[in-house]
């Protein structure tokens, strides 16, 4: 069955297996600072926002936060909220893209991981991508849970006390993570997925 394509939405439209409206009414916080992977933000963020799900963009400091796309920098988005102005309590997920630069500068500040931390023991969704799985790392969550990551940090999660797999998404108590940009449909497709069963309630606080 051919599905229409409706031109010029900017790869919002929901095609045909496109869990459509699936994530009406919730909620999702990505965190991100100056040099996150230009798609492991806007994919994400343009696949949730076409379930239906509201999507705030959050970071230490307000104004625009500028992406490294590749092998440059890349287009800057606009924070709508700083970390000081968002709560885990008022959402059902935390999306963290890679990047090199972005999750090193987020794995020092406080704030950040403390914010991780609270999602984690409210048992909502935590979703890490590429390099973001330091977070994870840094905010006592890796261990003992399978997990994968961009390959250049797959010992600093072994390290961890996490069990790494080569795998495009591993889910393990509404954990989730992926390993590169190849690997982002099929990570916000489980990031909607997961947000719809609710809450991890077998999950023990960090």
């Amino acid at each position: 069955e051919p599905v229409s394509v409706v031109e010029g939405r900017g790869g919002i439209c929901n095609h045909g297996e496109h869990p459509m409206a699936k994530a009406t009414g919730k909620k999702v916080l990505i965190l991100a600072a100056h040099g996150f992977e230009q798609s492991e933000l806007e994919v994400p963020r343009d696949r949730l926002t076409a379930a239906g799900a509201t999507v705030t963009i959050a970071s230490p400091e307000k104004g625009e936060i500028k992406g490294w796309d590749k092998s440059d920098w890349g287009r800057p988005v606009k924070v709508d909220k700083t970390l000081d102005e968002v709560k885990a309590a008022d959402f059902d997920a935390i999306v963290l893209p890679g990047g090199q630069i972005n999750p090193d500068l987020l794995r020092v500040n406080d704030k950040a991981l403390k914010l991780i931390k609270d999602f984690y023991n409210q048992k909502k969704v935590v979703a890490a991508v590429c390099h973001a799985p330091w977070l994870l790392v840094e905010a006592g969550i890796a261990k003992g849970k399978k997990m994968t990551s961009y390959k250049s940090i797959k010992t600093d999660v072994i390290n961890a006390g996490a069990a790494w797999e080569d795998s495009p998404v591993v889910v393990d108590q509404g954990v989730i993570t992926s390993r590169n940009p190849g690997d982002l449909e099929a990570f916000s497709s489980k990031i909607i997925e997961e947000m719809a069963e609710g809450r991890h309630s077998q999950r023990n606080a960090a």
